[in-house]
């Protein structure tokens, strides 16, 4: 059962990196300010997740 709750875990993370990403693109950050929420979503995934809600950058709509 450990197997199969972690993989669902697991799915989620991944689909909440896909958004998190496609949200600090369509951002109004710069460039390099877009690069580096990227890579530090990726690398630290549900931490780099955490940081980003709070502290990323702000969609342009809105």
């Amino acid at each position: 059962m450990g197997v199969e709750v972690q993989g669902v875990f697991g799915f989620l993370i991944l689909i909440a990196n896909v958004w998190a990403i496609i949200s600090i693109v369509q951002s109004a950050a710069g460039t390099g300010s877009k690069v580096l929420w990227s890579v530090l979503v990726l690398v630290l995934s549900v931490l780099g997740l955490i940081i980003w809600f709070f502290a990323g950058p702000r969609s342009k709509a809105g």
